[in-house]
């Protein structure tokens, strides 16, 4: 990818001052489908009721997409939302990352159709699959072009339609997930304006192969050319998730000089009330600084974390200059975690 040149000048211009470049979000968006599916509307589909699901998972209700109403439709409208709280237009984006492990077709990237409804022709989009990691993935991913100075503002989107992959007849996994859309915009920023200790402090990004029966859906083109639908064993997945997370939040505290005593706001991944809770005590975080929105997003994969992100800072709870932890879990397995001083 070639180096525009206005970031070969900004790089150059930091380098010269001696300050470090960060990826700043300037502004966060999200949107969520119209139509909203409650606990005892599940009740009606399946053998469940809503203090059963409640108990085991916090969740009360979840956003369902409407009919051709496609992962790229709620992504476009989380990037409207997010370039309008930035007080930015489209055409200064020149990356897009979009995380989604429902894409719209097998190809072309989704984020290319992002890219066509904003209006933008200029740059590079493309998507990432980490399924519920996917956002924290995708904020690695645009980080590191911003820092290298191979863009200068991008915008990183995490966007599910999970409801096309779920078997309605599997209590275990159907009552978790809903749809919904997250987006932030980075941009580099260095200098004057923008002091170097905000933005993006570092990223942790892990993986482990090993794990791949314990959360996966039972299709895929060259294996069975279906999208198949979503299969896991919750109790392992539990355990995996509440000591992997509390690891890789330590390790990106220790790789940004911080520790959980710095921290000001945890955005989870949205996947269950226990397994935030669990955290949070490994972690000896108090839970009034933990941002939950599993109750009424339930688990939207790649977009739980955006998701929660943008309803924290539009409320007023994340402050200019406060220091975020946001981390995510998923699929493979998949895990990673980001600091951020805002």
């Amino acid at each position: 990818m070639s180096i525009r040149p206005a970031a070969l000048k900004r790089e150059a211009s930091a380098a010269a001052a001696g300050a470090t470049v960060r990826s700043v979000i300037a502004g966060c968006g999200s949107y969520l489908p119209e139509r909203i599916m409650t606990n005892h509307d599940l009740a009606k589909m399946v053998d469940t009721s809503d203090e059963w699901i409640v108990e085991r998972t916090g969740i009360r209700h979840r956003h369902i997409a409407a009919e051709g109403e496609n992962t790229s439709h709620l992504a476009v409208k989380a990037s409207e939302r997010a370039l309008a709280a930035a007080g930015m237009k489209a055409d200064v984006v020149d990356l897009i990352v979009l995380a989604t492990a429902t894409p719209d077709e097998t190809f072309p990237a989704t984020a290319t159709r992002v890219q066509e409804r904003l209006g933008i022709v200029r740059g590079a989009a493309f998507d990432v699959q980490a399924v519920c990691s996917g956002f924290i993935y995708a904020l690695a991913v645009a980080d590191n072009f911003l820092r290298l100075g191979q863009a200068d503002t991008a915008l990183v989107i995490g966007a599910e339609t999970f409801s096309r992959i779920l078997d309605w007849k599997d209590r275990s996994t159907c009552v978790l997930f809903g749809d919904g859309a997250g987006a932030v915009v980075l941009k580099a920023g260095q200098g004057r304006g923008l002091p170097t200790d905000r933005g993006v402090l570092t990223t942790k990004l892990h993986s482990d192969g090993r794990q791949h029966d314990l959360l996966y859906a039972t299709g895929g083109v060259s294996s069975t050319r279906t999208a198949g639908v979503v299969r896991m064993d919750g109790p392992k997945v539990f355990k995996h998730a509440v000591e992997r997370l509390a690891e890789v939040v330590e390790e990106s505290l220790a790789g940004a000089g911080l520790t959980s005593a710095d921290v000001d706001w945890v955005v989870p991944h949205q996947a269950n009330r226990r397994i935030i809770d669990g955290v949070g005590k490994k972690l000896g975080l108090p839970a009034e600084r933990v941002v939950v929105t599993v109750d009424h997003h339930a688990n939207t994969s790649a977009a739980s974390v955006p998701l929660a992100l943008t309803e924290a800072v539009g409320d007023g709870r994340i402050q200019r200059d406060e220091v975020v932890v946001m981390e995510a879990m998923g699929g493979g397995f998949t895990w990673g975690a980001a600091v951020v001083r805002m």
